[in-house]
């Protein structure tokens, strides 16, 4: 994929309100735009990536008065949390900010009075949501009540989250506060706004400019554009924790005037640490054809990023972003993140009981350049990485690696299959585009077909037999050798979603992966040691980071009779790993009826132990042993009272004793794909 050199590119991701430690729900983002940064400095390209947390508003002093201490020290106790799991999920920031610093002040300050010398801002007293018991005006979040526009309960008194409405809390039906549960009362109070009305025709350009935005958000943008833009309520009143407003005693910018401007700031103070960058060239007018600035947000906040913050920047002199990148929600075993359902995961519960690289994978394999929700399915992650990661990555080199070791002194041949490894290189250009564009589905969908070639090429070759014999050993050098070239290649495609993977394999290859290096083959080029790359995942095990959720509880939808049982779809038939399996051993279970219990070789480095309820139809199971058979590879494995059942044998008939296990035909090797 052709793209021109020397990008100077800047990366965004939402700064996360400092209420409370980072969950899925942020990991989504963090790990989208992340896998994109990574993926654009392996080209060659200069990408910063920024962050930090969006510190201020009522609910900081709040959840802050309500723990006794001040809210410097809320903040900066989350503060310290969330850098330490950014890190430990591997998001490449390089720097993590927060919304409460002198920069942000001044940056605020400078852009409120350049838009009020503009004719941008005008006051007006209006009345306003008043909480009679806590003696405080309520903040937009702190009035619950009915949408005015489609009638949902509960509903938040600065947007709906059902239709997508924006109002103020006294368009609310039904209003109350969220801090004492009194019915609100109005009060008069002066307020600030900007006129976002001045850049309709503006916004509506720019909006609707291919690339800027999502196609799929541009709907909701015209029902906004068809509504009128009103004026943008920017101030709140003491007491209340962020910036004063210049000239304006009591008055503060509301907290999404100052949020945006925070991912300036966080440049402004890595530009202080690093004096070989400099903030103009990101943000200033003039070098805007020289420099790229995109933000990953949720779809929830669209509103803010593509409306008031382009007009704020506009109207203050400062460059427009190049692209804004909004992505779905994330929902847990099919239900919205809630605490109560015990469906609500921190970064925390994750890392308990799972490797991150797992959810990054996993993450990457649902994210497209759409606003879909994806779901976090606990089976399906399980089954997932199993199947992908274990079954099929890491196994080219556990099967063939161990030879290399242990037959040619840790050293590849010099000459391996130049024409199949061009092969693989040539898909370069179609992932990568896939990188570029947010496709991240297709581009681990198309990895994982080339996954499935190489561990062909391995099948195929038998190297397990080549090295019985003298006369070939060589060409068994040639096989593993090869494999491992491939493996080299997908691991090279796989480094923006699987960093710490990746350094572990670079230093078992003793290799870089480097991107625009990865065809050339390393000639007799001496590896380190196998050691096994990653553990397979166990579904009881990543149940428990629901800590809320009982053991017992079932964790997908369960099936009700009313439901269709009887069909599925193709999405469902290519979850299905089917692989050829050599019995190795099969012998009845003791104390169990139906059970024979198997000892598999599907051509990974340790056998797959399985329970099959087949005893009626093979009283002697001896008799399977060296036969082959088609089992489910990517089952998730089942804890039984005789042991770990790592998959399932696939057998047709009527059931008992005329029951017959699958045989494939004799050209079929252990590990092999079955289509």
């Amino acid at each position: 994929m052709k793209q021109k050199k020397n990008r100077h590119i800047l990366v965004t991701s939402a700064l996360p309100y400092a209420n409370g430690p980072l969950h899925l729900g942020h990991l989504v983002e963090f790990i989208q735009a992340d896998i994109w940064v990574r993926f654009q400095r392996l080209q060659g390209h200069q990408c910063l990536f920024l962050s930090g947390d969006d510190a201020h508003g009522t609910t900081t002093m709040l959840n802050a008065e309500k723990m006794q201490i001040s809210p410097e020290d809320l903040i900066n106790r989350y503060h310290r949390e969330r850098l330490r799991d950014l890190a430990d999920f591997n998001i490449a920031l390089d720097t993590y900010y927060t919304s409460h610093s002198p920069e942000n002040q001044q940056l605020s300050s400078d852009i409120y009075k350049k838009l009020r010398d503009r004719g941008d801002i005008k006051t007006e007293t209006i009345e306003q949501a008043f909480d009679p018991v806590k003696s405080i005006f309520l903040p937009d979040r702190y009035v619950k009540g009915t949408c005015p526009q489609c009638k949902t309960p509960d509903q938040y008194g600065d947007n709906c989250e059902a239709c997508g409405a924006t109002y103020t809390p006294a368009d609310l039906m039904d209003a109350r506060s969220v801090i004492s549960g009194a019915v609100p009362i109005k009060k008069a109070s002066l307020h600030y706004f900007f006129e976002l009305s001045h850049y309709a025709d503006f916004l509506k350009a720019w909006t609707t400019t291919v690339g800027h935005l999502p196609i799929a958000l541009q709907n909701k943008l015209e029902e906004w554009f068809a509504a009128g833009l009103r004026s943008w309520d920017i101030s709140r009143d003491a007491p209340y924790f962020g910036f004063e407003i210049p000239d304006a005693p009591g008055k503060y910018f509301y907290v999404w005037l100052d949020a945006p401007i925070g991912y300036m700031a966080s440049l402004k103070h890595l530009c202080a640490k690093r004096p070989e960058l400099s903030f103009d060239a990101y943000w200033s007018l003039n070098n805007a054809e020289n420099s790229e600035v995109y933000h990953f947000i949720g779809k929830d906040i669209v509103y803010f990023h593509a409306l008031f913050w382009p007009a704020i920047l506009k109207g203050s002199g400062y460059r427009l972003p190049s692209a804004i990148f909004a992505h779905g929600f994330l929902t847990v075993n099919g239900q919205k993140m809630s605490k109560s359902r015990g469906t609500f995961i921190t970064a925390r519960d994750y890392l308990a009981v799972a490797d991150a690289e797992y959810l990054r994978y996993y993450l990457a394999s649902k994210l497209t350049a759409g606003i879909e929700d994806l779901d976090f399915g606990m089976d399906d992650f399980v089954q997932r990485v199993n199947s992908d990661l274990v079954g099929k990555l890491v196994n080219i080199a556990s099967r063939t690696a161990k030879f290399i070791n242990q037959l040619f002194d840790n050293t590849l041949s010099a000459t391996i299959d130049t024409a199949l490894l061009d092969n693989f290189v040539a898909a370069e250009s179609s992932i990568a585009t896939a990188y570029e564009t947010r496709e991240y589905h297709r581009a681990i969908r198309e990895i994982m077909k080339w996954c499935d070639k190489a561990n062909q090429y391995v099948d195929e070759n038998k190297p397990w037999i080549l090295v019985k014999s003298p006369d070939t050993l060589t060409q068994a050098h040639i096989v593993c050798s090869t494999a491992l070239h491939l493996f080299k290649v997908l691991m090279t495609y796989l480094r923006p979603v699987l960093p710490t993977l990746s350094e572990r394999v670079a230093d078992f290859l003793n290799s870089q992966l480097d991107w625009h290096t990865m065809g050339i083959p390393l000639g007799a080029h001496t590896i380190r040691p196998f050691s096994p790359l990653l553990q397979r995942l166990e579904l009881e095990k990543v149940q428990h980071m629901m800590p809320n959720t009982p053991e017992t509880e079932p964790t997908s939808p369960t099936v009700t009779p009313s439901q269709d049982t009887t069909t599925i779809s193709i999405d469902d038939v290519m979850k299905v790993d089917l692989r050829i399996a050599k019995i190795l051993t099969a012998e009845h279970v003791p104390d169990a009826d139906k059970l024979i219990k198997f000892q598999l070789d599907i051509g990974e480095e340790k056998p797959r132990q399985v329970f099959a309820g087949i005893k009626a139809a093979y009283p002697n199971p001896e008799v399977l042993v060296g036969k082959l058979t088609v089992m489910v590879a990517n089952l998730a494995p089942r804890k039984m009272r005789f042991g770990l059942s790592e998959g399932m044998v696939l057998a047709a008939g009527p059931g008992g004793s005329d029951l017959w296990i699958l045989e494939p035909h004799a050209g079929a090797q252990p590990g092999m794909k079955v289509k």
